[in-house]
């Protein structure tokens, strides 16, 4: 009887295992708003010291260190998802170090998206706030 009872014992696991991981997201975009489905993302109070002062700043309307700050971020790497132009803005992340700009900045959606790149545009994370 007990031999009858463990291939089905396994079995039952096996499966659940299977639903378990299957439910898990390997881009942490589980729930996430439809924006940021299928991208990496990033909980704010995640972000690096700079990143949060910046969408302090955003938030506030300003104002802002650099005079590209708020200006419209064409999205020509085509890493975000396409929009009509205007639509995306972009603002500096401070680097420590960095003499210029350097290569951090937080983009934002008329939508309520926001973005984080540390790769000057290479890559995004979505912003969960």
């Amino acid at each position: 009887m007990l031999t009858r009872f463990v291939p089905r014992a396994l079995g039952a696991l096996l499966v659940c295992f299977t639903v378990l991981v299957a439910g898990c997201s390997s881009d942490g975009a589980q729930g996430a708003p439809a924006w940021a489905r299928g991208m990496p993302v990033v909980q704010d109070d995640r972000l690096p010291a700079e990143a949060r002062r910046t969408l302090r700043l955003i938030d506030d309307g300003g104002p802002f260190p650099y005079a590209k700050d708020g200006s419209v971020f064409g999205n020509f790497e085509g890493e975000l998802p396409k929009q009509r132009r205007g639509h995306y803005r972009e603002y500096t992340v401070p680097t420590p170090g960095e003499r210029d700009r350097g290569a951090r900045r937080i983009v934002t959606g008329s939508g309520g998206e926001t973005y984080y790149t540390d790769d000057h545009y290479a890559s995004f994370k979505a912003v969960l706030r």
